[in-house]
């Protein structure tokens, strides 16, 4: 799909991959809705993408989900795409998960996805077709210590996402999922943390893993699927495949 001209809402867009991403649309003549919580940032950002619109989102409360949507389609009358990149980390040793802050990850991570894909399938439907792409992480291609909070949450969307294509290939919606790994962004610095296993915790040398990626060449990769079709699209080759 060519994005000119085209309606893409973008999650999560007031920094790092959302950013990114937003701007690179925006750049190749997309309008651009931006969501996400910070509105004062969105509506920075805004004022330097023609024709785009900052809406505040929270993506864990669906009433937010569905405010959002219903105000593209009043401003454009349409949604062609749909990047879901809104989320979350959590590191804890799986004994130690707190089980109210694993709903929240939960949520944020997995249900609002769903949520915003069932409010913007229907118009997509209707219009003829769209494209929607869900960003998971290259974590959830593998098994580390720790972080099996977040990865199972991807797990989930890759089923999520690969599911909804095989269904709604018959209506000209291509779903496609994205799977970054270490990313310089602030995501780090925003997981939540729990307990791990004391003087028994361990993780993988800095040396051990590879450079981290630009937001930016993130973003390229999810404009390349938007334009492709491709079903899965990796973006640092060093990821295990299972």
């Amino acid at each position: 799909m060519d994005v000119k001209n085209k309606v893409v809402i973008v999650t999560g867009a007031s920094s790092g991959i959302g950013l990114a991403t937003a701007k690179l649309l925006s750049g190749k003549g997309a309008k651009v809705v931006l969501a996400a919580r910070s509105v004062e940032k969105l509506r920075k950002i805004s004022s330097n993408m023609p024709d785009s619109l900052a809406q505040k989102t929270d993506m864990t409360k669906p009433t937010d989900i569905k405010r959002m949507v219903k105000k593209v389609v009043e401003k454009y009358g349409r949604v062609d795409i749909l990047v879901n990149n809104a989320g979350r980390g959590m590191f804890s040793a799986v004994e130690y998960i707190d089980p109210a802050k694993y709903r929240y990850i939960l949520e944020l991570n997995l249900v609002a996805p769903v949520i915003a894909m069932q409010e913007v399938i229907p118009l997509m439907k209707r219009q003829g077709g769209g494209a929607i792409v869900n960003i998971s992480s290259g974590t959830s291609k593998m098994y580390i210590p720790y972080i099996a909070g977040y990865a199972s949450t991807k797990y989930a969307i890759n089923a999520i996402t690969l599911t909804a294509r095989q269904e709604l290939e018959k209506d000209k919606i291509v779903v496609s999922v994205v799977y970054p790994y270490i990313t310089a962004t602030s995501f780090a610095k925003n997981t939540i943390r729990a307990k791990v296993m004391g003087t028994q915790h361990s993780q993988r040398r800095n040396d051990d893993l590879p450079e981290a990626d630009s937001p930016e060449k993130v973003a390229v990769k999810i404009l390349e699927v938007i334009e492709t079709g491709k079903d899965e699209q990796y973006v640092h080759e060093w990821i295990p495949r299972k």
